[in-house]
């Protein structure tokens, strides 16, 4: 006869048991972590790392965006981040270097939570990060987000226990990443004091990611060269950790800028390539070609007129904007599109003066000011045509906050603190 006492741990067993059939040969996929995500966009939140002016257009084509950084990166401009990705139809979530970047509102705009696990670092960068993380949600988090929804008259017994339960629910919907870290030179690699001698064999890798998914029960492994293409090498790990999953997504990220090299990672094995160095080069590049365009061109230039200034100026199959567009399987022709997008890009800079033009004439004195004056506006504001495509209805709103913050920052009306697009390129 069963002691009663046993029946719980008996149950417990039981869960466990059926959560493994279920993620093992059950009929359905249980990963939160979508299969069909060829491609992810890693956005660092970190002010001197800009965004492209008219960024929907190219993050149309990824399958995600993840948002995280490893320097300068705050709760603030994470939260910023956020913002500017709330109108795209792209989901987004949330890769905290930090447990302190997560906030309520970072939360309630990501996907998810994926929390980095680095399996070739020091025990800090495994066990270590993620206790600092847990203390956080439960001495800081989950207490200031309970105390704004519960009653102030609420025992702190009540409330010690409704933390208890909400820590352990979000790290329930959180994702775990399991990270093999592959070069030493990278600040992925500092931070988790992964130097040459934690580099791991093809084996080793592979038995790292089987010990992820079936002990740490991560659902996501990943393969990081950060900023480095790892080429052979990285094939070679990814199709023997391919063939050792069956729950787990395979992720690879470093130095992906070449059609070539992205679909090489995917035929080896990986469901999904994380490119973001290159994305943020297109807002680099694009500031210094709409400098140009601004002192060669007139505000009142047509499409026609743009499009032969950059046929002429820029060399587009060498840009950057063609290169991010090339790591896209999905996007057929990577030369053409960056035309496309760099063109558009001109001219919504050149309306932009024509409309700064008109605002300026009128006096604006604070940031309301600037507001005011665009929203009297009734033709389409600059960059709007382009953004329908992947705005929708809040296309408007959001050529109204680029053209409000834009003008803003021109006429030195606002603190940049105040600003919700402070990361656009053109905002240098």
């Amino acid at each position: 006869m069963v002691a009663f006492d046993a029946l719980p741990r008996r149950l417990g067993r039981l869960v466990d048991g059926l959560g493994i059939v279920a993620r093992t040969v059950g009929p359905f996929d249980t990963n939160p972590v979508p299969a069909d995500w060829s491609h992810v966009t890693k956005l660092d939140p970190e002010d001197a790392k800009k965004l492209p002016l008219l960024y929907p257009l190219f993050l149309r084509h990824t399958s995600a965006v993840s948002v995280g950084g490893s320097s300068d990166v705050t709760a603030a401009n994470t939260e910023e981040t956020f913002s500017l990705l709330e109108p795209l139809s792209v989901p987004a979530f949330h890769e905290p270097s930090e447990a302190k970047h997560v906030t309520e509102r970072t939360r309630e705009s990501a996907a998810f939570i994926a929390i980095p696990e680095v399996l070739n670092g020091d025990s800090e960068s495994l066990v270590g990060t993620l206790g600092v993380g847990t203390e956080y949600i439960r001495e800081e988090l989950t207490p200031g987000m309970l105390s704004e929804k519960l009653p102030w008259w609420t025992p702190n017994r009540v409330l010690d226990a409704c933390s208890n339960v909400a820590t352990s629910l979000l790290l329930s919907e959180a994702v775990f990443e399991a990270y093999i870290i592959q070069n030493p030179d990278s600040a992925a690699a500092r931070e988790a004091n992964v130097d040459e001698d934690d580099l791991l064999s093809t084996r080793a890798a592979k038995q790292h990611a089987m010990a992820a998914e079936r002990h740490l029960e991560s659902e996501l492994v990943y393969l990081e060269y950060s900023g480095t293409y790892g080429g052979d090498e990285a094939a070679d790990i990814l199709a023997a950790v391919s063939e050792s999953l069956d729950w787990s997504r395979l992720w690879y990220g470093g130095g992906l800028d070449s059609r070539e090299h992205a679909q090489a990672m995917l035929d080896a094995g990986a469901d999904t390539v994380v490119v973001g160095d290159v994305f943020h080069d297109v807002a680099a590049e694009e500031a210094k070609i709409c400098a140009d365009a601004r002192t060669d061109l007139s505000p009142d230039a047509n499409v026609r007129t743009v499009r032969e200034w950059v046929t002429d100026t820029v060399d587009v199959e060498e840009s950057a904007a063609r290169r991010y567009l090339s790591t896209v399987p999905s996007v057929d022709d990577p030369t053409a599109t960056a035309e496309r997008y760099l063109v558009a890009t001109v001219r919504t800079v050149l309306e932009l003066e024509r409309l700064g033009t008109v605002v300026a004439e009128a006096g604006p004195e604070t940031r309301d000011d600037v507001c005011t004056l665009v929203d009297e506006q009734t033709d389409t504001l600059p960059g709007e045509r382009y953004l329908q495509s992947t705005a929708g209805e809040a296309s408007r709103t959001l050529a109204r906050t680029i053209a409000v913050d834009v003008l803003t920052r021109r006429l030195n009306l606002g603190d940049d603190t105040e600003l919700p697009v402070s990361h656009l390129s053109t905002n240098q």
